[in-house]
């Protein structure tokens, strides 16, 4: 079995990122992956303005720490005052632009309003006060989001900042899913209501398409597909025509009702079988081949809890690659303390469902089966356990944060 970390090698090593391009407007390019890099055609600010409502003056008028001055013009941000004359004050509001003459903002709280238009300004202030400067957060011809970036609402109000209505982007990945077992059932569709005996309902389709959703993928849904080989290679066939990655739940194991390792090798090929992680040992992946080229192939477990978090760390990274994201597409870990003891050491690398308390260590939740969906709920993440090691409570332990894995 491969190790986490040659499993995680392994995928990124072999991803294909899409190349196809398109322009689509800043307003609706959430979650996509940036295409090019881009340029400010504008310095930000685009002049000297004010940080504070208060008072535009010179310093030098106002050295003597109580100057009364004249107060000779308002200026509003979006308006462009008078050139300031010695002696005088602007009345000035948050971003409004430095008139000509002045060279520091005193805040109103260090002000008092006197008669006939005064002022008097009980500070000393120093030349650039309070004052941004144009340029001082982009200048001109400065590169601000480079090819790969995956666009949050960060970027997103970065761009818009040096007017770019529009950008160029990756092309949405397409990604098809399916899901085998005999067993599964609908939410909704059991006759009568009642589950018959021995069904389950298929809760991994709502869950991982809402996982790949949040992703922002082009989604193909084939259904649940039934528990035959020559149903499996057809869906394998079908979904490899249109889309770049096929994504599978269950049928992943070696039982002669497992079907998903003999269809994926009869139509393409499997490079990677297991993975040395708990939950989630059964990871197969591989290419479905078409006309032309192939898809790349991951078929996920079909326990609730495995898929899940064979989902959150391995097919996210992946599917990042693919998308074009060039930076780390690896969670960032907390060191955080366990306040739990965990005596059984595993043989292989455990992902264990957590919880941060009101103390700021993390609490276990006591059932860590594969298949106990509520620990999802309930918990804020996975707990990033090695090999072969044991927890005492009070240890620091590796912590991933569900808000890490999910978007």
């Amino acid at each position: 079995m491969l190790s986490v970390r040659a499993a995680l090698d392994f995928l990124q090593g072999a991803a294909r990122p899409v190349t196809d391009t398109e322009v689509v407007q800043t307003l609706g390019a959430n979650g996509r992956v940036l295409a090019a890099a881009q340029v400010s055609t504008i310095d930000v600010p685009s002049a000297d303005n004010t940080q504070m409502d208060g008072y535009a003056v010179r310093a030098a008028d106002c050295a003597s720490g109580a100057a009364t001055l004249t107060v000779t013009q308002r200026i509003p941000a979006g308006t462009v005052g008078q050139p300031l004359v010695a002696g005088t004050a602007a009345r000035i509001f948050t971003g409004a632009m430095i008139p000509q003459g002045a060279d520091a903002v005193v805040m109103q709280e260090q002000c008092e309003a006197g008669p006939d238009n005064t002022v008097t300004i009980r500070h000393a202030p120093q030349a650039g006060e309070w004052i941004r400067r144009a340029g001082e957060d982009i200048e001109a011809g400065g590169a601000i989001l480079a090819a790969g970036t995956r666009l949050r609402s960060q970027e997103l109000g970065l761009a818009a900042s040096v007017g770019l209505a529009s950008l160029p982007v990756y092309r949405r990945l397409r990604v098809a899913v399916f899901f085998t077992g005999d067993e599964l059932t609908m939410p909704g569709e059991a006759p009568g209501g009642q589950l018959a005996p021995g069904a389950i309902y298929n809760s991994n389709r709502f869950t991982l398409r809402a996982l790949l959703e949040n992703l922002g993928c082009a989604i193909s849904d084939f259904g649940i597909v039934p528990d035959t080989l020559d149903a499996t290679r057809e869906t394998l066939r079908n979904a490899a025509r249109q889309n770049d990655l096929i994504i599978t739940s269950g049928g992943v194991s070696v039982g002669e009702e497992d079907h998903i390792k003999p269809a994926v090798e009869a139509e393409g090929r499997l490079n990677m079988w297991q993975i040395a992680v708990k939950p989630g040992k059964p990871l197969a992946f591989g290419e479905v081949d078409r006309d032309g080229g192939s898809a790349f192939f991951l078929g996920l477990p079909g326990n609730p809890v495995s898929s899940f978090v064979t989902f959150l760390l391995f097919v996210r990274p992946f599917i990042l690659r693919l998308q074009g994201v060039s930076g780390s597409v690896e969670p960032r870990a907390h060191a955080m303390r366990a306040d739990f003891d965990w005596p059984r050491a595993d043989r292989r690398n455990e992902f264990l469902r957590v919880r941060i308390n009101d103390a700021g260590g993390l609490d276990l939740f006591p059932n860590q089966s594969s298949g106990v969906l509520t620990s999802t709920v309930w918990g804020d993440g996975l707990l990033d356990n090695p090999a072969g090691q044991a927890i005492k409570a009070g240890d620091i332990v590796r912590f991933i944060p569900f808000s890490e894995l999910q978007h």
